[in-house]
């Protein structure tokens, strides 16, 4: 009893000794908003969102991850073609939604609304306020951290836990400091981060976020006519 009641309590160092490392601390200056503020912090502790992130790298090795199993999206934009790999072995809830949205063309001809250079770049309110009426509180659970917010990635903003619903934003630089805030990556830019990174940026934050929600391409293009945008969205043919 002695022998095993040690082995538990060195068990339990050892998780919260890997809990301290992947649940570093940093601070943050930017963060991707929806409404006012997108990337909201959420507040967990190391040991709490440590085992979320254990949890989701522990699913990793359980999940098969085939070529079956990827997506690849065409964003077709006004600057260039970006193309994006999505992985349900990272995030399955998050890919379902996007594929969901991509295939209901949702993101056709929707604004790149907020640029920050060196940060990332937001997109996924529509052309139409009847399909952001219809997402608005269509939200689904968060999807583990299971890799890092670095370059490139796809990822959904949120205004907290499990709200996530159309909003996107690509990492234009390694924001680790994310992955404690519960964000996490759904695929990858394979093509086009120079595209991604050509956007019009000029606008910077200035584009009212609640304006667009309800008013859509019509707002934008009075008040922000230069942004650039996504012609179409579009699944890759696999074969």
């Amino acid at each position: 009893r002695a022998s095993r009641k040690m082995g538990l309590v060195h068990l339990a160092r050892s998780l919260v000794a890997i809990a301290a490392v992947t649940a570093y601390t940093s601070s943050v200056r930017h963060s991707p908003g929806r409404e006012k503020s997108l990337l909201r912090a959420h507040r967990h502790d190391g040991v709490t969102r440590g085992a979320a992130l254990s949890g989701g790298l522990a699913g990793l090795l359980t999940t098969a991850t085939s070529a079956a199993e990827t997506k690849t999206v065409l964003l077709d934009t006004s600057e260039g073609e970006i193309v994006i790999e999505l992985r349900p072995d990272w995030a399955p809830l998050g890919v379902d939604r996007f594929s969901a949205l991509v295939s209901e063309g949702f993101y056709d001809d929707a604004r790149f609304f907020r640029v920050v250079p060196g940060f990332i770049v937001q997109f996924g309110l529509s052309r139409d306020p009847q399909l952001n009426a219809k997402y608005q509180r269509a939200t689904i659970p968060d999807d583990p951290v299971a890799v890092s917010n670095e370059r490139g990635t796809l990822v959904f903003a949120t205004a907290g836990r499990n709200t996530r619903t159309s909003q996107m934003f690509i990492n234009f630089g390694n924001n680790a400091f994310l992955d404690r805030q519960g964000f996490s990556p759904i695929g990858k830019v394979v093509k086009g981060m120079d595209v991604a990174e050509s956007l019009y940026a000029q606008y910077g934050e200035k584009p009212d976020q609640r304006a667009i929600t309800s008013q859509g391409n019509a707002y934008l293009a009075q008040y922000f006519p230069k942004l650039s945008y996504i012609k179409k969205a579009s699944f890759l043919s696999t074969t």
